[in-house]
């Protein structure tokens, strides 16, 4: 798991599975996944998913890179507090899993929440076979 800041700005975690390294065999079957872990979590409120790629792709005007075949977000919402309207800015969360030729590209924007980020990092791990 890295993380950077994308555009100079945006903390991200990134993590890059082999295909040959995770039993999982879609965009979808990930998402799947990070659903039964929002389910299962006490907290976590699961809003829905996002077609990222068929919504560019759909566009007059929409770039895809020729590496992704396929990119989809699964958004949720940790808010177990809203101490300021403040807050609404950094919620929901959301996880984007990337399908390249030979991996999955799993990615986050960090939540100001620890146990939010180690939540995600966990479910993002646990997509690797061990």
């Amino acid at each position: 798991m890295r993380q950077a800041l994308f555009q100079e700005k945006y903390p991200i975690y990134t993590l890059e599975i082999d295909k040959t390294e995770t039993s999982y065999g879609s965009v979808d079957e990930i998402l799947a996944f990070f659903k039964s872990k929002i389910d299962a979590h006490p907290v976590v409120s699961y809003i829905g998913a996002f077609d990222h790629y068929a919504h560019t792709k759909s566009l007059k005007d929409g770039k895809v890179s020729d590496q992704i075949l396929g990119a989809k977000n699964i958004l949720f919402c940790f808010g177990k507090e809203l101490p300021s309207p403040c807050v609404l800015s950094v919620r929901p969360r959301s996880i984007g899993v990337a399908e390249m030729d030979d991996a999955y590209v799993i990615t986050f924007l960090e939540a100001p929440n620890p146990m939010a980020n180690k939540a995600m990092e966990d479910w993002a791990l646990s997509i690797k076979d061990k």
